[in-house]
This record gives C-alpha cells, structure tokens and sequence, in this order.
C-alpha cells in the first residue's frame, strides 16, 4: 500500500520512522507539506518524497493519512474531496467526528485514531474507531500503520474516542505531572536535581515495566509493597487522606468532557 501524509509534524514523523522500522519500504510514503525545511528534513531523515502540494503527493496513493492540527481539518478535507478515488481516510486529528470528516471530504471510508506522544518513541497507544463503510483490508491497513507505533484499541462506538482521549491520549501529561512532583519531594528531601530527576524516572520506568508484565491488577501489585505500619503505607494514607485518587479520576472525567465540546465546537464548522 501506498502511504501519503498530509502534515508532516511529528506525530508524522513518528509514525513514518515506526513504520520504515516495521518493513515498510521508504517509496511507499509521500507527504504533502507546506514548509520548505520540513519537506527537506523528512526527505533527508527517511528518504520519502516530500512535496509541497496536496494533489502531486497523493499521486497513487492508497491511504490518505491526516497528520494536520483539527482547526485546519475542514479546509484540508475541502481541498481533497476532488481528489478522493476510494483512498482510505485516516484522521489521527483530535476531536474531528468522522460524520463531520465524511460531510467535508464527501467520503465514508474513515478510519479515525487517537494516538498519544508516547509514539514517538514506538511506545504509544492508539484507540481507533472505523465508519461503517470501511472494508476489512482498509481496517487491517490502519492497524498496520498504528501499530508500527505501538499497542492500538479498536472501538465499536466512537464516541468512545473521547475516552481514550481522557485517558491515554493525554495521560501522557498526568504522568508527567506525577514524575514532576516526585522529583519535587525527592529535592526537598535533600537532592539534587540530576538524582532527583534519575530517581524519579528510574522509579516510574520501573514500577510501569513490573505492571505491564503482571498478570496481575495493579492494586494486588500495590498492596504487595505495602507494608503494616511500614512508609509506603504512611505514603498511601496521605494520598487517601487528600483523596488524589478520586481527583485523578475527576480530572480524567474533565477531560473526556472537553474533547467531547471540542468535537461539538470542531463539527459545528459548515
């Protein structure tokens, strides 16, 4: 299959190294970019060809891939809906429904994906969601794409994209701020913040890799390095004490509800 980005950010990027790793061969990728470096930066780092214009790069393409930023979405779909011969559509921009994409481009064949950063280092989950129109190869082609990039979902219902958008999609960023916060303690706690940084990473990285490879919840996991009357207990009552637990949940909840109004405010574009 022939591969054509439209947007070569890095999200792009991550996707066509994942993918040039995963077999697929450099000729098998065009992408259309409007930036002059990044067009010689993508041919120079992958071998792809890289082309200003949307019409010369989706040339025998069999997949058109959407790597643009949502509030550029409706102008792009517009632009290919001439262009369109049976490709398959794969959005990877957030909160654009596939209804909205569909009525732009005027195509049914839509695949759309949630990926998160974690991809950039072939390490992302992506949940993805198929209109009813795409074939069973066309679903199989996403997944190979996706999945050069790290584990993927499918989902029979879209609208729970916005709950992976809630949760893997910007739990990167909850991560984050947890390892932020760890790294504070570990400085108040007397060090400095090259061991700050390597204790808290190193921690995190760790305890993740040990869940991942368990069959067992988490909260087994968590209960087994929780000794009576022991620190992590201490630790743990604290965390309950100030109920972080039930403001992580609420905080995810806060951001499923946003995606949903960013695809009610993106969708309302005519």
């Amino acid at each position: 299959m022939n591969i054509c980005f439209i947007g070569g950010g890095n999200m792009a990027n991550a996707l066509i190294g994942g993918m040039l790793g995963k077999g697929f061969a450099a000729a098998q990728v065009s992408v259309a970019e409007i930036d002059a470096g990044n067009r010689a930066a993508l041919a120079d780092k992958f071998g792809v060809r890289a082309v200003a214009g949307i019409a010369a790069a989706m040339e025998g393409s069999d997949i058109v891939l959407l790597a643009v930023k949502p509030q550029q979405l409706r102008e792009v779909a517009q632009q290919l809906a001439p262009l369109l011969n049976g490709q398959l559509l794969l959005s990877i921009a957030a909160g654009i429904r596939t209804a909205d994409l569909a009525r732009w481009s005027g195509s049914a064949n839509i695949v759309r994906a949630m990926p998160n950063t974690p991809a950039l280092v072939q390490s992302g989950m992506t949940g993805l969601y198929a209109m009813p129109a795409v074939s069973a190869a066309q679903r199989a082609q996403a997944q190979d794409i996706l999945a050069a990039v790290g584990e993927t979902l499918w989902l029979d219902d879209e609208a729970m994209l916005d709950a992976v958008t809630a949760i893997s999609g910007s739990g990167p960023a909850y991560v984050f701020y947890f390892i932020e916060a760890l790294q504070q303690a570990a400085r108040e706690l007397g060090f400095d913040d090259a061991a700050a940084r390597r204790l808290s990473l190193a921690t995190f990285l760790g305890a993740s890799k040990l869940a991942a490879s368990s069959d067992e919840d988490a909260s087994v996991l968590r209960a087994r390095v929780t000794s009576k009357n022991g620190t992590t207990e201490r630790a743990l009552l604290s965390m309950a004490a100030n109920h972080v637990a039930g403001h992580i949940v609420q905080a995810a909840q806060a951001a499923a509800q946003r995606a949903q109004e960013m695809g009610d405010e993106l969708g309302a574009q005519s």
